[in-house]
């Protein structure tokens, strides 16, 4: 009995022939791929030391999924080339629609300067799957993500986004930026993928202020609702700005778009009932925030930050 990572141990009634209990093989203790295997239970998640008995045989994924249209998982391990080259076609065409995982393993990858073929063989799999994980949404088993965090000298945890939770911009900085300026219209086009931005204005005391408020883009102007006492509220009958942004830390760009203009208040009856209902959430501030507040931008601006030479 011979195994590689991400296989599955499949365990069988001797009567019947039926699947008794089944996971996946995430720990080899012999180079030869003999027993025994630690082994996470599909039924319990649990990892234990297995040395099968002659109820026992290996499904390997090469062999259940070569031919086929790939899923999730597709072979990771010990494939042949016609294998790879069906993996290639079944994937969709097209513009790549790389998942978290796949655009952190080619930023790492990229960075170190490696190349697919030498990160896949560092990392005991194919070429052809490791494209398949980059350029397509995929979940790849445990036993894949810590075999592609030892060959890029990463961790899981950084592969899976464990950074997530930091401050934004502690990413690596690209080495080669390029800003590039947006026009009004497709600052208009990001303004209105967006339902949180921040408004910059001036208090009752005079010091400034920026705090974030839930927003709707309704025609020209954008809208957002406050309570007559809060911060926000400042903005009505004066000039402010209010800005919104996207970062991705993964592959270290982003960009910002910053709207100016004149703040009011919605007064009219029906357009007050009008944004109510198409309202996509309730203020996150909690309590009572009926007051609804237009900006109608005199000036759209925004910049996007990418890679020089793209």
């Amino acid at each position: 009995m011979r195994a590689h990572l991400g296989d599955q141990l499949v365990i069988e009634s001797p009567a019947t022939g039926a699947t008794r209990r089944d996971g996946e093989i995430v720990g080899l203790h012999h180079d030869d791929g003999t027993p025994p295997y630690d082994v996470r239970w599909s039924d319990t998640d649990e990892v234990t030391l297995v040395f099968p008995g002659p109820d026992a045989h290996i499904r390997h994924l090469e062999h259940e999924q070569a031919g086929t249209s790939y899923g999730s998982h597709p072979p990771d391990t010990g494939e042949t080339q016609a294998q790879a080259q069906a993996m290639s076609a079944a994937a969709p065409q097209g513009t790549p629609n790389p998942g978290d995982i796949g655009r952190r393993v080619a930023v790492e990858r990229q960075r170190r300067g490696l190349s697919r073929e030498t990160t896949a063989l560092r990392a005991r799999m194919s070429p052809g799957y490791l494209a398949y994980l980059e350029e397509q949404p995929a979940d790849p088993s445990v036993a894949t993500l810590i075999r592609l965090a030892d060959a890029l000298g990463t961790t899981v945890g950084a592969l899976r986004g464990g950074g997530a939770d930091l401050p934004p911009g502690q990413g690596h900085a690209l080495l080669h930026p390029r800003l590039q300026d947006l026009d009004p219209e497709e600052c208009r086009t990001l303004l209105s993928t967006h339902g949180v931005g921040r408004i910059a204005v001036s208090t009752s005391d005079g010091r400034p202020a920026v705090v974030p408020v839930n927003y709707e883009v309704v025609g020209d102007a954008i809208v957002f609702r406050t309570a007559p006492d809060s911060v926000p509220a400042a903005a009505v009958g004066n000039e402010v700005a209010f800005e919104v942004d996207q970062l991705d830390e993964a592959l270290s760009r982003g960009w910002s778009v910053l709207a100016v203009g004149t703040a009011s208040v919605v007064t009219e009856p029906d357009a007050v009932r009008a944004l109510a209902r198409r309202a996509h959430t309730t203020p996150w501030a909690g309590g009572r925030r009926e007051m609804w507040v237009s900006i109608r931008p005199a000036t759209l601006t925004g910049r996007r930050i990418m890679p020089a030479g793209r």
